[in-house]
């Protein structure tokens, strides 16, 4: 039985009031803001019991209002990046602001982690529904988005939905930073992780693919059995993970598969994450540089936690071998990415 309850958390000026959910659950208690749909905590048990709040971000509003590394956040209304900030839909060219180096990142610079959503309970959870107007951001449509989190047990679900007036590209995800250790904890190098993906996507020296699918076998980017991350990190060049993972092929239909595994052995937690995504980006929050303050006073460093950002292919829109990523009126996006939180 899950427990559901919400209050008052502060006030944002020119948006409003911004409200608290909690979901409770015998074994996760989780915190998610009316601002930016964000995850604000996930608590959970360690394996001799002790409950530690596994998930970055801030102890009051004006930390998520100030926020540029999107904790916790849903973005959107593409997340991930599209080159040049340019695509053509419909024979119509679109230009979107630019707001990482020469390309365009998670919707934008007031993408849906700055709107304050709508939200109201449902069984187990809550439901955050938000309108993004024609031509916010630059984006083609009015599209109407919900998001509904559902705590069952140890597993929280995320139901993402939508629906356009004109044909939009589309690309939600949740961008939780995650230390299984602890929020807090300096580093995740000391984690395990493995990775259902028997491909991904190289990138050039912005961060947008190639447009080459490429095996993992005989890369660093072969995870399909668990590595620690610290020893896998010293053999990917750059500053650390932040790639796409293939979970499935450009065409393959619509079904939950399985993505990811993060065990940290000294406390035994586990996490799982399964999505109805083609892909995840796995990131391991490399642009951290310990100017963020966040909960509890803490410092946030460079492999302080990872992030598992269940997603289309990034760029999909200027890719017409990658998934397609368009939502067209009279249709429905629907995906599904769940998080499973145990210990062995």
């Amino acid at each position: 039985m899950t427990q559901v309850s919400h209050q008052q958390w502060g006030q944002v000026p020119g948006l409003g009031s911004v409200d608290m959910w909690t979901l409770q659950s015998p074994q996760v208690r989780v915190e998610v803001l009316t601002l930016g749909a964000i995850i604000r905590s996930v608590s959970c048990r360690g394996k001799h019991g002790q409950m530690e709040d596994i998930v970055l971000g801030y102890d009051n509003l004006e930390g998520y209002v100030s926020d540029k590394r999107y904790l916790g956040a849903l973005v959107g209304r593409v997340a991930n990046r599209i080159a040049k900030g340019h695509f053509v839909v419909e024979g119509k060219e679109f230009q979107l602001d630019t707001n990482n180096g020469p390309n365009a990142l998670h919707g934008g610079l007031h993408g849906f982690n700055k709107a304050v959503w709508l939200a109201a309970e449902v069984e187990g959870g809550v439901i955050l529904s938000h309108t993004s107007p024609d031509g916010d951001q630059g984006y083609p449509g009015e599209l109407q988005v919900s998001i509904s989190y559902t705590l069952q047990g140890e597993t929280l679900t995320a139901d993402y939905r939508a629906r356009s007036t004109k044909t939009t590209p589309i690309n939600l995800t949740n961008h939780s930073y995650f230390n299984l250790a602890g929020q807090g904890v300096a580093d995740i190098y000391d984690h395990e992780v493995s990775i259902s993906a028997q491909s991904y996507l190289p990138v050039d020296d912005t961060s947008i693919p190639t447009g080459e699918i490429r095996p993992v076998e005989d890369t660093p980017f072969d995870l399909r059995a668990p590595v620690p991350v610290g020893v896998r990190l010293k053999n990917v060049p750059g500053l650390g993970f932040d790639h796409n993972f293939c979970l499935c092929s450009p065409r393959d239909d619509w079904t939950e598969r399985h993505a990811a595994r993060v065990l940290h052995p000294p406390s035994g937690r586990v996490l799982e994450v399964s999505t109805s995504q083609p892909g995840v980006q796995f990131y391991t929050a490399n642009v951290l540089d310990g100017s963020i303050r966040g909960k509890g006073g803490v410092t946030y460093g460079k492999h302080s936690a990872f992030c598992l950002e269940t997603q289309n292919w990034p760029n999909a829109v200027n890719q017409a071998s990658f998934p397609d990523c368009l939502l067209r009126p009279g249709d429905e996006y629907h995906h599904v990415t769940r998080f499973t939180f145990t210990t062995v």
